[in-house]
């Protein structure tokens, strides 16, 4: 017989549990064994609390923990309310799943219902990744980013299917608890079926052919340094002394970090007049076989007919109006100057969420440095191409890394080989940059290419297609590291089908809450008929 207090207190000793255990299991945490039983007591809870209110602050509750747990070091800023904000946003949006599942068990079977916490999750976090409050770092698939012995089946169903797995292993946990203990056996095959098949039927195949990457770390502060008037040239000189030291003349990419370039901003139309560019262009006559891929803030000026968007900002010159990009340019030997404009923004930061409603806020972004306000969406090129020698290489710029049906877009338009140009450094030494690296180990798997990943102040590394990290470099000092990248063709499954993986829930979350509405008015009518 439980203690009335210890009954009375049970509640939000549960929601309590549900937080931690989840802040437990996250990376890079060791505990991720334990995302299979962290939201048991979520699921005890919405058995336990009757009145919907209370359930709701509950699980609000456990999901502030989490957040607060995993995600803290957003706020570790000039702003820290910024990081106060984001994590109670999103632990409020959290709940919604949750009370959908409330009412659910309140009015269907058991199996529905369960069936209804999963559809619902799943369409929440498919949401989370196209508005644009957009924050998908918590999708319960990345829980096992430093486990990627344990999801090579990514490849078929990308994050998705981590996060069904998490899903159906606490709700069997859940009903052997609660029912009957001696069938812990079911819970426990769910988990180690998908292990087994991970370590066994996804063999490493032997080293192939590569070519030569290099990849630059150049530990540049970004607050008190980076963008500083009048050190733009210091800057270019220590990206070129640090590439020097491993480049070789068969070294076919040189990728660099996230606004490497063009700290202050450079015109689009007036790249190759640029000293920067000018200057890339005389270092890589020692070496014609190589591109160099370089974060850079661009701008582009909206002249004549072309329809002006509504990120655009107005020009105190009363020249045309323009956006700013957060960009990837490829330089070669050549005339040609390739120019990639990052789409998947950082709300707050780089985007001001449905501007096109209050289009006012715009100038509202956060301030971390550099250009501030929202920057533009208008497409550049889809990849960086080298038809002479069929490679394309899609460079991720920081946050889009952790978009897995993004970067399986790219791929499917023919990206061989994957970038990532990131600036961890406004976070400090947190979480935050060890948990961007691995999340980059999922993209990989997940579309079986090979990463190069450049990150200002780290951690740098090379990623094989089967998630292992390679060479990582400390943080927050200077690297410059190489190694041979196999560029790949072939499609996974997962790259075909990324599209309708994501959707799926959505479809069935409407016929779910299509069959409730239906369900609830066959009942009305049925009382109304025997009164």
């Amino acid at each position: 017989m439980m203690h009335p207090t210890l009954r009375k207190r049970l509640p939000l000793l549960l929601s309590l549990l549900a937080g931690i255990l989840m802040w437990a299991a996250w990376p890079t945490s060791p505990l991720t064994f334990l995302v299979f039983v962290g939201l048991v007591p979520l699921l005890a809870l919405t058995d336990m609390v009757k009145g919907r209110g209370v359930y709701w602050g509950l699980t609000f509750l456990s999901f502030w923990i989490w957040n607060t747990g995993t995600t803290w070091w957003v706020g570790n800023t000039t702003v820290p309310a910024s990081g106060i904000f984001a994590n109670a946003f999103n632990a409020l949006i959290m709940t919604i799943p949750w009370l959908g599942y409330k009412i659910a068990r309140d009015r269907m079977s058991t199996a529905m219902s369960y069936f209804a916490l999963i559809i619902y999750w799943l369409t929440f976090e498919y949401i989370h990744l196209e508005w644009d409050f957009s924050w998908p770092w918590l999708m319960l698939g990345n829980a096992f980013a430093m486990r990627p012995d344990w999801v090579q089946w990514y490849e078929y169903t990308g994050t998705s299917g981590g996060t069904l797995w998490v899903l159906l292993a606490n709700i069997l946990f859940y009903s052997v608890i609660k029912a009957k203990p001696s069938a812990v056996w079911k819970p426990l095959t769910l988990v180690i079926v998908p292990l087994a098949l991970s370590y066994g039927l996804f063999p490493k195949p032997g080293k192939t052919d590569g070519i030569h990457v290099v990849v630059v770390q150049p530990n540049i502060d970004p607050y008190d340094e980076k963008f500083s008037e009048g050190s733009a040239q210091q800057q270019l000189e220590k990206f070129f002394t640090l590439t020097k030291q491993k480049i070789r003349p068969e070294t076919r990419y040189v990728i660099w970090p996230e606004t490497a370039l063009f700290t202050q901003g450079a015109w689009e139309h007036e790249l190759n007049l640029m000293p920067d560019v000018i200057q890339v262009r005389a270092f890589l006559q020692q070496y014609p076989n190589a591109k160099i891929i370089a974060g850079a803030t661009t701008f582009k000026q909206y002249t004549g007919t072309a329809e002006v968007p509504l990120t655009a900002r107005t020009r105190a010159d009363g020249g045309p109006p323009y956006d700013a990009f957060n960009s990837a340019i490829q330089i070669d030997t050549s005339g040609n100057i390739q120019v990639y404009h990052k789409a998947k923004l950082v709300p707050g930061v780089e985007l001001t969420p449905y501007m096109r409603y209050f289009p006012f806020m715009k100038k509202l972004a956060l301030d971390f440095g550099g250009i501030s306000g929202s920057y533009g969406l208008t497409p550049g090129v889809n990849l960086f191409t080298d038809s002479a020698r069929g490679c394309n290489v899609f460079d991720a710029i920081c946050y889009e890394s952790v978009y897995g049906d993004f970067v399986a877009q790219k791929v499917r338009e023919g990206a061989n080989i994957l970038a990532i140009s990131t600036n961890d450094g406004w976070w400090g030494n947190t979480q935050g940059h060890k948990q961007h690296l691995q999340y980059a180990r999922l993209r990989a798997i997940e579309t079986r290419r090979w990463v190069a990943r450049s990150a200002n102040t780290g951690t740098s590394a090379f990623i094989d297609p089967w998630g292992a990290v390679i060479d990582p470099q400390p943080y927050w000092q200077q690297g410059i590291i190489a190694h041979d990248v196999t560029p790949r063709y072939d499609l996974t499954f997962y790259v075909k089908y990324s599209s309708s993986i994501a959707k799926a829930p959505l479809i069935f979350c409407i016929l779910l809450l299509s069959y409730t509405i239906v369900l609830r008015v066959i009942r009305r009518q049925h009382v109304e008929k025997n009164q």
